[in-house]
């Protein structure tokens, strides 16, 4: 016996009857009570025998079922933790989604480094894996979102030191006899349940676990991890590396709350037992409806669904067809009676993932999470528009969001409806796209590739589906992987925001045996003097590295930028220059050597470290501000403070007006006007998280199990900068303006203090500049900026017009080109040397009069045009390019209108002479 299958002799095994078998039909190893069985019970070697026979004594919706998970562990000993968003990126740095229970306790709790909240404890955490999205609808069984009732216990070897919890709670043996137990009380016939083994490998760790199926259906996985990576370890798994025993162990499980209550109803599909209503709904709107015969062949077809999961067949229509086969079902038959459903359970799923994203105000955009939530919007609107549900997405989203009791049931329609506008837009632009692109491979005979088809999704929204339409009427292939779309989230699914290093931080390992820095600003931060002894110095090209015993200078950090000042000695004055963080241990570069072991005095420079102060508080009041007066969806996406101004990044959906800056100006001003204390604390991770969420980490997401709270007014926010001690300290904040940054990112800057007064002042001169060019009072200045564009723009107006009439005159006969005749279509070969308005307008002037235009000008360099009237076999972009490249240049474009030129604007006549032949060559391009 190796020593991996030890793993699974558990003493409630052997104590209650079970047998180890070999799967005949996959080989895998199980556990089960019946003798007689030969088979693992997991699709494909079993189908599911639930349907119409439910496996538990009494049918239960989600809400019944989830209490029923939560009480069971309550009353066996675990306390009930209340779910995570399911943004996971807002406790932990390294993840977008939480995709799993255990991603609430990890890095940090399963590391042994804080405390769990609770040991053991249950939860029903909201999960959403991306890479399920092309298997909904389809396998019967998955869902994008789910819950993931668990239960965990976190543990530490006998001779662990060092851990934030010590001791064993339960193992292997104890977590099966839960799963057993809880399969019993709801009446589940335990002969027919196996207990399969499957390692978990993930991110370095590993450790037996054991999947629990009961006629056919996996619901549950526990995972024991336990184990390393390590070259030497004893224990080599699946994935080809070894691992060893790790000094903390947890117990890790998954219950799958969807299919625990599908197991209680037995209907055809999950989607039925979870989304009973709203597929009633869907298949109403949309008007699907089958005869008894049809339903009766959906019916059989679901037992087989399972049969179609993407990670395990290589053709997912293939597939469909040996279950078409077993039916005695014609395959398209099989297809055209399926796919509408399908497309419906997926909307009904993918509503609920957007009410989870939405509800928990993550924004959509064009990165992370944001990038995510667009994704599955856009899907979805495809699908709804596919199947023919003419309701508004935004009503069918908040049919789930009302579900899941979400309260910000308002701003999730409006997100919803901004997001269907800017869908709809970005296809008018996309198409285009697509048709240039399909030309293009029908020429060359070869199909459009997935990775074209990815980009057209990332960067215009453009559905597959679409794209084979399109594609197909311009006489190109199309060939849409089955697992798309979790090819594009994978693209987006593990970003995470990295910071450069520091010069400071590449050369960590000199300062790994050096004690950690006292900071000194943390206890009084208005004090700016002090005194220390120099620890160790560093010589660099560009200056020195020095380390003290302790320091009131700030590093640089959560966007405020370093304390500048001196360190002295009595023969020695050295000027901080920058200050940065290496581990425990803060690093002071400097102009001059102060001297290893000398006793030295520190002086921060006041004046920057007080306007920063002012600036990091006044992120904390606009930031606050901004959730008052656009929503709580609104959260930090980035923040900078420096002398004279400060910016904030946060989360929105549209962009900001005038009217709302002035009320977020205004709110923050009486937060500073109420002079308020602002209080620093340190707390236990656990209890600030549980009264204040995870809205406190705004500005980044701290490490260890104690960290600092900043109070400013009715804003909690855990931070390490450093800030004023009453909000009227900050003097006066300036709203000086907003922009969009990115899609679903928006910038308000800002200033603070004397900073506001000198912007203040910037302001105001530059209007009396304006006023003093206008001749006119400050008041006027508005509406006579406003008149002077007006007129500009209709002098604009009025020469383009001109230029419109004179390319009339022309093309009429009013030039000097020369005409030859291109198999029956004219065409017209000029020089003119306008610009490019000029030449654009008088070709599209001569294509209206059916004549081909090939135009040239030397007035700013060389330039071509070149435009052909419709059904001209004339390319182009051929003739642009070849003209182009007779002055040292190159253009190309569609084959209807293209433009190019170079540098050599001598050439232009002689590129011109060649014209008639090049148009000619054109003919075969």
């Amino acid at each position: 016996m190796s020593d991996l299958e030890e793993e699974y002799q558990l003493g409630y095994f052997t104590e209650n009857g079970f047998t180890r078998k070999e799967c005949v039909e996959c080989g895998g190893a199980f556990w089960t009570r019946d003798e007689g069985r030969t088979t693992c019970g997991e699709p494909p070697c079993d189908t599911y025998s639930f349907i119409d026979n439910p496996g538990f004594d009494e049918s239960y919706t989600v809400e019944e079922m989830r209490e029923a998970f939560l009480s069971f562990f309550e009353e066996h000993g675990h306390d009930r933790i209340a779910p995570y968003p399911v943004a996971a990126n807002r406790w932990r740095d390294d993840v977008l989604l939480t995709q799993a229970s255990i991603y609430d306790f990890q890095p940090l709790v399963t590391s042994g480094e804080t405390p769990p909240p609770a040991n053991p404890l249950t939860i029903s955490q909201p999960c959403i894996r991306m890479q399920d999205i092309d298997n909904v609808g389809k396998t019967g069984r998955h869902t994008m979102a789910f819950e993931m009732m668990a239960h965990h216990a976190f543990n530490t070897r006998e001779d662990a030191d060092d851990y934030a919890y010590e001791g064993e709670v339960y193992w292997k043996s104890k977590t099966v006899e839960h799963c057993d137990t809880l399969l019993g009380e709801m009446g589940a016939d335990l002969e027919e349940v196996t207990y399969i083994e499957d390692p978990w490998v993930g991110g370095g760790n590993a450790g037996p676990a054991i999947e629990v199926i009961y006629r056919g259906l996996e619901l549950a996985t526990l995972v024991f991890m336990s184990m390393e990576q390590d070259p030497d370890g004893e224990y080599e798994l699946k994935d080809g590396n070894r691992y060893s025993k790790m000094d903390t162990y947890v117990v890790d499980t998954g219950y799958g709350l969807e299919r625990w209550t599908w197991m209680s109803q037995g209907t055809p599909t999950v989607y039925e037992a979870i989304y009973p209503e709203m597929i009633a709904f869907l298949k109403d709107n949309a008007g699907i409806e089958y005869t008894d015969e049809e339903e009766a062949i959906i019916h059989d077809a679901a037992r087989l669904s399972g049969n179609l999961d993407i990670d395990d067949v290589d053709d997912v229509e293939a597939a469909r067809g040996d279950i078409a086969a077993e039916l005695g079902v014609d395959v398209e038959r099989l297809r055209t009676l399926l796919e509408p459903l399908e497309d419906i359970y997926a909307i009904a799923d993918h509503c609920r993932t957007l009410a989870y994203m939405l509800g928990d105000e993550i924004v959509p955009s064009n990165v992370g999470t944001g990038y995510l939530a667009r994704m599955v919007l856009r899907r979805t609107k495809r699908l709804v528009d596919n199947v023919g549900v003419d309701a508004p997405l935004d009503e069918l989203v908040d049919m789930q969001a009302k579900r899941l009791s979400y309260e910000n049931r308002d701003t999730i329609r409006d997100v919803v409806r901004t997001e269907v506008e800017r869908y709809r837009e970005t296809l008018d632009r996309g198409s285009r796209r697509v048709e240039q692109l399909a030309e293009e491979y029908a020429q060359e005979g070869e199909p459009v590739p997935s990775s074209e088809l990815v980009e057209l999704y990332d960067s215009h929204g453009i559905q597959p589906d679409m794209v084979e339409e399109i594609a197909t009427e311009h006489g190109a292939d199309v060939a849409v992987p089955d697992d798309f779309y979790s090819l594009v989230a994978q693209r987006h699914n593990d970003e995470t925001e990295t910071d450069s290093e520091s010069e400071a931080g590449r050369d960590s390992e000199r300062y790994a045996e050096l004690p950690a820095t006292e900071r000194l600003y943390y206890e009084d931060q208005s004090r700016m003097e002090f005194e220390a002894m120099v620890l160790e110095v560093f010589e660099h090209e560009d200056g020195y590295d020095v380390v003290l015993d302790q320091t009131m200078f700030y590093p640089e950090g959560g966007g405020q930028p370093a304390d500048h000042g001196s360190i002295s000695t009595d023969e020695e004055t050295a000027e901080v220059l920058d200050v940065q963080q290496v581990g425990d241990v803060i690093v002071h570069h400097t102009d001059s050597n102060p001297g290893k072991g000398e006793f030295a005095r520190g002086q921060v420079d006041a004046n920057r470290r007080r306007r920063h102060m002012r600036h990091h508080t006044a992120t904390h009041i606009v930031g606050h501000a901004t959730r008052q007066v656009l929503g709580d969806h609104i959260r930090q996406a980035g923040a900078q403070k420096s002398t004279d101004s400060a910016r904030l990044d946060v989360s929105h959906y549209e962009s900001v007006s005038a009217d709302e800056l002035e009320t977020i100006e205004r709110v923050a001003n009486e937060i500073v006007t109420e002079n308020e204390a602002v209080d620093q604390e340190w707390v236990d991770r656990n209890e600030a998280e549980a009264e204040h969420g995870f809205d406190i980490y705004q500005g980044g997401i701290p490490e260890g199990e104690q960290i600092r709270l900043i109070h400013a007014s009715e804003d909690t926010q855990a931070c390490g900068g450093t800030h004023v001690s009453r909000t009227g300290e900050v003097g006066v904040i300036k709203l000086l303006g907003t922009e969009r940054v990115q899609d679903g990112v928006v910038r308000l800057t800002f200033a603070a203090g004397e900073a506001a007064i000198e912007a203040t002042q910037r302001t105001e001169r530059l209007l009396s500049e304006t006023a003093d060019l206008f001749d006119v009072s400050h008041d006027e200045v508005p509406e006579t900026a406003e008149r002077f564009f007006r007129e500009w723009k209709e002098r604009g107006k009025r020469i383009e017009e001109l230029k419109e009439e004179l390319a009339a005159v022309r093309a009429s006969g009013g030039g000097d080109g020369e005409e030859v005749d291109i198999e029956g279509t004219p065409a017209v070969i000029q020089r003119l040397d306008g610009d490019m308005d000029e030449l654009r307008a008088t070709a599209n002037a001569l294509v209206e009069d059916d004549s081909i235009a090939v135009l040239g000008s030397g007035a700013s360099g060389a330039q071509f045009v070149v435009a052909v009237p419709d059904d001209c076999p004339v390319d182009a972009g051929h003739v642009v390019g070849e003209l182009s490249q007779r002055v040292g240049g190159g253009g190309g474009g569609p084959a209807d209108f293209a433009q190019g030129g170079g540098p050599d604007a001598e050439k232009v006549d002689d590129a011109l002479d060649d014209a008639p032949e090049i148009l000619k060559q054109a003919l075969d391009a």
